[in-house]
C-alpha cells in the first residue's frame, strides 16, 4: 500500500516531495498501529486540515470494513466446506508468526527505550497478570499506556519541586 500512497501523493498530485514522504513514512513506522491509516491520516491533515484527515482515514478503512463484512459473511455461510476449513486451519500458523514478529518488534522498541531489564520485567509482569491472574489484556495495555504518560523525574529536580 505504501508504494500506491507514494505514487498518488508524490508523483500524481504533488502534495509532498520525496524527502517529506520519507519523513512521514519513518515517523509512521515508529508509531503503533497500522501504517495504512496513519500515513493517509497525516497526509490528509496536511492537505485538508482536520476534515482532510477524517476523509483520508475513512477512504482507507471503509472499503476494508465492507470487504471484511462480506468475506466474513461468505466464510460463515460456507464454513462446513472442507477446503474452507483447511484454509482457515492453514491461516493459524501464519497469524501466529505475524503475532510473534509483532511481539518481537515491540520488545525490541522497548529495549531501545528502556533497556533489557525493564523491558523483560514489564513483559513478565504483563504475562503473569494476563495468564495467571486472568486479567483482560486490554486492561493491562491500558495500564501500561497510562503509566507511559506519567512524567518521570528520575533524579531530576522539576521546576515545581525547586520552588
Amino acid at each position: 500500500m505504501i508504494p500506491l500512497v507514494h505514487q498518488e501523493v508524490v508523483k500524481h498530485h504533488g502534495w509532498m516531495k520525496d524527502e517529506e514522504f520519507a519523513d512521514v513514512l519513518a515517523i509512521a513506522n515508529t508509531l503503533p498501529g497500522p501504517i495504512a491509516t496513519k500515513m493517509p491520516g497525516y497526509i490528509g491533515y496536511r492537505v485538508g486540515g482536520a476534515l482532510g484527515c477524517v476523509n483520508a482515514v475513512l477512504a482507507v478503512i471503509l472499503p476494508m470494513i465492507v470487504v471484511m463484512i462480506l468475506l466474513l459473511g461468505l466464510f460463515s455461510r460456507y464454513r462446513d466446506v472442507a477446503w474452507i476449513q483447511g484454509m482457515s486451519q492453514g491461516m493459524v500458523p501464519v497469524v501466529m508468526v505475524m503475532m510473534g514478529q509483532l511481539a518481537w518488534d515491540f520488545l525490541d522498541k522497548s529495549r531501545l527505550a528502556l533497556g533489557w531489564g525493564v523491558s523483560l520485567i514489564m513483559a513478565g509482569v504483563a504475562g503473569i497478570l494476563i495468564y495467571w491472574a486472568g486479567l483482560h489484556p486490554g486492561l493491562v495495555i491500558g495500564a501500561l499506556l497510562v503509566a507511559a504518560m506519567l512524567p518521570l523525574t528520575k533524579g531530576k529536580v522539576t521546576k515545581e519541586a525547586a520552588q
